[in-house]
């Protein structure tokens, strides 16, 4: 069996890029020996001293709740559980549209906890500081890589970190592993920081 590398992905669930990127590394996998591993981070964390439009800090805010849940499961349980959760989170906030209802967000929480075949109890860490400690470990650890100035996803593969990449859509297929082929080229030279282009296009999901 080819040993698979290890891509370390930090993600925040209400992220709709995060998102996007994590469903093309999964798709990745397929084509490449890969091993995808999840791990938490904050938006609301990330964002905690700098100066942005009310309205996202107040969004943001409410991000801290399911960014606890994976914490709490983070600290019980294995990172495939946590790739788990993620996609049921996922699914509904992004692919159902499920972010509109943020009145709603305990309840969504805890079907996507039930899907994932954990237990609902989990939502509980929503309004506790009881993970708070672990979950900014976590974020450290992804955004310490690659500095302040960039948001999620962080992906650290081989000594080698990066923020994104951001894309809509996520790539499927070969075009995916082809993706995957330039972006591990250029983030491994050695000065080599960053490309970018405007957005022009909202997110795209399946």
């Amino acid at each position: 069996m080819t040993e698979r590398t290890p891509v370390d992905l930090w993600f925040d669930p209400f992220c709709p890029y995060a998102w996007m990127t994590s469903r093309w590394l999964l798709e990745v996998e397929k084509l490449r020996p890969i091993e995808p591993r999840w791990h938490i981070m904050s938006l609301n964390v990330l964002n905690e001293d700098k100066d942005v439009p009310e309205s996202y800090r107040e969004m943001i805010a409410k991000a801290i709740g399911p960014v606890r849940v994976v914490t709490a499961v983070q600290e019980k349980y294995d990172s495939e559980t946590v790739g788990r959760l993620y996609t049921e989170l996922g699914t509904r906030f992004h692919n159902q549209g499920r972010l509109k209802e943020l009145d709603r967000l305990r309840e969504t929480v805890e079907e996507a906890l039930e899907a994932a075949g954990l237990d609902r109890e989990f939502a509980d860490a929503m309004d506790s500081e009881e993970f708070d400690e672990a979950l900014r470990a976590s974020h450290d650890d992804g955004i310490g890589r690659v500095g302040q100035e960039v948001g999620t996803p962080v992906i650290s593969v081989e000594g080698v970190s990066f923020f994104g990449p951001v894309i809509s859509p996520a790539p499927k297929g070969e075009e995916a592993a082809k993706l995957w082929d330039g972006v591990r080229l250029v983030a491994g030279i050695d000065g080599f920081f960053e490309i970018k282009r405007s957005r022009t296009r909202q997110p795209i999901f399946d």
